[in-house]
């Protein structure tokens, strides 16, 4: 039953809820009042937050309605409902929707995939196993909009297995319940733009807390994933969990164990992404599931960086953290944000107590680019990820070796060739990893490490140091010599690239003299 009030607040979707369902939290809404109506009494600090949330929803929403507003009407036509849902709708609500919308449906999959095709510019169903379909859709203005529509469900897994157990459900109310947190279990029903939210959604909205629909623990054993999720919005969007909330992921924190690796790493991906990582990575480590999705994290809580002058390496890799994510000048950065992360993890393994009473971590870059090699593999990162970040690690500590500027030329060239195409983040991960609260070593490092960048500069307009190679090719080396392909030239073509990082570029003459002669020492 719809039921009315005289007294209507200031406080739905799109303008002021004139009735509302009270069992299903379905509203129907009119026209955002204005704000100079002395009709309306002044809102409260939270109403007016809720205020600004109607009007940027109201402009998010009217610039897709073309294409919603479409497809609406043509499940609307077949018999079923449609319904912007989760993400899109608490987008929309923040003023951050995008191109990708997410909508619910009581149509099956099968159904819905007969009422896209023939609309949609491009389908696809790798989904569909969980009941959802995407699409591709363009608007008028040739905007392109990414668009998933998914069957109501609920989903749960047994106490084994890793994947979920998907069943369809039949209303909009049994949907919404089963999501994550409130603030993702809202809908807008289309094409009538009402506003569903029984579980008040909107109210921790503005209040920036995440809480869930039902209980945590109901939630959590629905599927652990959605932990890992509390914390990546923590980071994404700057929200506080409610204590609740934070008191099960502590107690069902060895429940994450049964999700996929691949899960997991995403989840993880899309926090470290965040424009708040740190808070995200506190929770994790503070209800314990790093430990059980990265402890190597949790472990840095225990050693003190060889200064002394951090509370300890946890604090430290966290600062380091925000540093790099300071310098990023081409969007986000993922690599170098895992770089940064777990630059020092090898620390603990190397830790020792010298005769003078310091603490030494030697070689910790060494062991640390090992151990980011096995947490990247069993999280299933690419390989070519898992080597880049390693790469970071291991080369994180060489600048320190640089001194004053005591580098030759030759410690320069490797420098370079060491790094390779991962050059640009050694810079951004070398000057991230200073946190000295000492103003004047912290300005001199970064004088240091400009003089060091100024010799690669010049190094390169002289010598093309990008793409450091011997003076001499393999065909070219197998012709002078005289001999077939095969490990021979494989050796020359080393003592030539060694040569080439002593003392840079040779002419073609003597490069060819210094070939002959290593050939003659190798008889």
């Amino acid at each position: 039953m719809v039921t009315t009030t005289a007294e209507t607040k200031c406080c739905g979707v799109l303008g002021k809820i004139t009735a509302r369902c009270e069992p299903c939290g379905t509203v129907s809404c009119s026209v955002v009042p204005n704000a100079n109506d002395d009709s309306h009494p002044k809102p409260s600090a939270e109403a007016s937050a809720l205020n600004q949330a109607q009007r940027r929803a109201v402009g998010e929403l009217l610039r897709v309605s073309p294409v919603a507003d479409d497809l609406a009407r043509r499940f609307q036509e077949a018999g079923f409902r449609l319904a912007l849902v989760g993400g899109s709708v608490r987008d929309a609500l923040l003023g951050r929707l995008g191109n990708d919308l997410d909508f619910t449906t009581d149509a099956r999959p099968e159904q819905v995939l007969k009422l896209v095709r023939g609309w949609a510019d491009a389908v696809w169903e790798i989904g569909i196993a969980f009941g959802t379909v995407g699409c591709r859709k363009a608007d008028a203005r040739g905007n392109d909009f990414q668009i998933e529509v998914t069957t109501y469900r609920s989903e749960a897994y047994d106490r084994t297995s890793r994947k979920p157990e998907v069943s369809y459900g039949d209303t909009i109310e049994d949907d919404l319940v089963r999501r994550d947190f409130t603030v993702n279990a809202m809908a807008v029903a289309l094409p009538g733009k009402e506003f569903v939210d029984p579980h008040n959604g909107l109210e921790d909205l503005a209040q920036r807390v995440l809480r869930t629909p039902g209980t945590p623990q109901e939630s959590f054993s629905d599927d652990p994933l959605r932990m890992m999720r509390a914390a990546r919005f923590a980071a994404q969007l700057d929200f506080e969990v409610a204590p609740e909330v934070v008191s099960a992921m502590t107690d069902m924190a060895d429940r994450i164990e049964i999700v996929s690796a691949e899960r997991v790493r995403d989840e993880f991906n899309k926090l470290i992404l965040g424009d708040h990582p740190r808070k995200g990575l506190e929770l994790l480590v503070g209800t314990g599931l790093a430990q059980r999705v990265m402890p190597e994290l949790p472990a840095l809580r225990l050693e003190r960086d060889e200064h002394m002058r951090h509370k300890d390496v946890y604090e430290h890799t966290l600062t380091v953290l925000e540093q790099a994510i300071a310098l990023e000048k081409d969007g986000r950065d993922l690599v170098l944000r895992l770089a940064a992360l777990l630059h020092d993890i090898g620390k603990p393994k190397t830790r020792r107590k010298e005769s003078d009473g310091r603490v030494s971590f030697h070689h910790h870059e060494v062991v640390g680019a090992k151990m980011t090699k096995s947490r990247m593999t069993k999280l299933k990162y690419p390989n070519d990820m898992v080597k880049d970040v390693s790469k970071l690690v291991e080369l994180h500590l060489r600048f320190h070796g640089y001194g004053t500027g005591e580098w030759t030329d030759s410690a320069v060239r490797r420098y370079v060739r060491d790094a390779g195409p991962l050059l640009d983040r050694l810079h951004k991960l070398t000057r991230s990893d200073c946190t000295t609260r000492n103003k004047r070593k912290a300005e001199g490092l970064a004088r240091t490490y400009d003089s060091l960048e100024e010799r690669i500069a010049q190094l390169q307009e002289r010598e093309e140091l990008d793409a450091i190679r011997p003076d001499l090719n393999g065909n070219q080396i197998m012709e002078i010599l005289g001999v077939p392909a095969g490990p021979v030239v494989g050796r020359a073509y080393q003592h030539l690239l060694e040569l080439r990082l002593e003392n840079g570029p040779m002419e073609h003459d003597d490069a060819v003299s210094a070939l002959k002669s290593w050939w003659a020492e190798q008889e």
